[in-house]
């Protein structure tokens, strides 16, 4: 059995590989998030120069893909960067992946990841920090949902359910549009977030141009590699009040940018959207909504489960490679001394660094 590793650019894939990429990603339901769909990688690489895809084969046949970002070193990032809520290798779960060869023989230095899906043959990764994404179980439909979470979910999952309910009996028009295309709406999506951003104090996902390209290419992507971007609203009397883009395959849909005006706070048409939403996704036939990392209440009250995510690095040879060892030894350093907050505050500025740049055109 002859093991063969390659690293192309996203342009330099042959229609055998395509076809290979797509029949694992389809025959795998673990892999059914949209960040795996061929159809996101060929939004980024349009946006983005520096994407690339590791592929192995076995006796030439393609079996694992691991689609990257490649900087300057050899220092590769997840694809999409700090969007990547969820990455990983794509392939079968019963292929042996040594994940670690992989991205030694393309080439690679370094290895940044933090959201990445464990397979099989992870060992040599650094720092590993376990984390998880909740998920929607729409098998079964809405109703059935509604029925396995609406004691499980307690009061959280009540408020949200009890927003649309409240603006209909305040006699209030409601109008949901599943699949909105109007530019208009996409442009206040960006504003309601870009000022959400700045109150917060947090970087602007928005204000650097690919990331609004990226949404925009997806918005116009047909699915056929996969996924598509879907932009969702709420209008209350007429006056938008609520905006969701996301993502979605035939299978599962990853909520990713919500926002609302900041007026109608009180009305919770943030809520009222994701209802509406979770309603119209069960409908399109989609099992699954992916909520990404983070321990909020609403994501505990919505979902049936978590996947696994792993944070951390693998460090493989050069100078680029010595440097994160460098800096993970101080921050594991620093973190063991008796400083109380202070002793944090490597690890977040490593890890801010990195993310902002992980937004860097390129």
């Amino acid at each position: 059995m002859a093991i063969h590793v390659e690293l192309k650019r996203a342009d330099a894939l042959c229609e055998n590989e395509r076809s290979a990429w797509m029949a694992i990603q389809a025959a795998s339901p673990r892999l059914a998030s949209p960040y795996f769909a061929l159809g996101f990688f060929d939004a980024v690489a349009a946006v983005r120069g520096d994407v690339q895809v590791i592929i192995q084969r076995v006796d030439d046949v393609p079996v694992a893909f691991l689609p990257l970002q490649v900087g300057s070193f050899g220092h590769a990032r997840p694809l999409g960067g700090p969007l990547a809520d969820h990455h990983g290798v794509i392939a079968a779960e019963t292929v042996d992946i040594d994940l670690t060869r992989m991205l030694r023989e393309a080439g690679i230095a370094v290895f940044d990841f933090f959201g990445l899906m464990p397979h099989r043959g992870d060992a040599g990764l650094n720092g590993q920090v376990h984390d998880g994404s909740w998920v929607v179980d729409l098998e079964g439909g809405y109703d059935a949902f509604v029925g396995r979470r609406k004691k499980l979910g307690g009061n959280t999952f009540r408020t949200i359910f009890a927003a649309n309910r409240k603006l209909v009996e305040a006699g209030h028009r409601v109008e949901f549009r599943f699949d909105d295309r109007t530019p208009q709406t996409l442009g206040q999506l960006f504003s309601w977030k870009s000022a959400q951003y700045d109150a917060s104090g947090h970087f602007d996902v928005f204000s650097r141009r690919w990331t609004r390209d990226l949404v925009a290419g997806l918005c116009e992507a047909s699915g056929e590699a996969g996924a598509r971007g879907l932009v969702s609203s709420l209008k209350i009397n007429g006056h938008i009040a609520a905006v969701h883009f996301g993502m979605m395959t035939p299978r599962a849909a990853h909520y990713w940018f919500p926002a609302y005006d900041p007026a109608l706070a009180k009305a919770a048409p943030g809520n009222a959207l994701l209802e509406h939403l979770l309603r119209a996704l069960a409908d399109e036939g989609v099992g699954e909504v992916h909520l990404g990392p983070g321990n909020y209440r609403y994501k505990a009250a919505l979902g049936s489960w978590q996947m696994p995510l792993a944070q951390g690095f693998a460090a493989l040879h050069g100078p680029a490679a010595a440097m994160r060892r460098a800096a993970h030894m101080l921050e594991t350093g620093a973190e063991a001394l008796p400083l109380g907050p202070v002793a944090q505050w490597p690890g977040k500025a490593f890890r801010r660094i990195d993310r902002m740049d992980g937004f860097r055109a390129a």
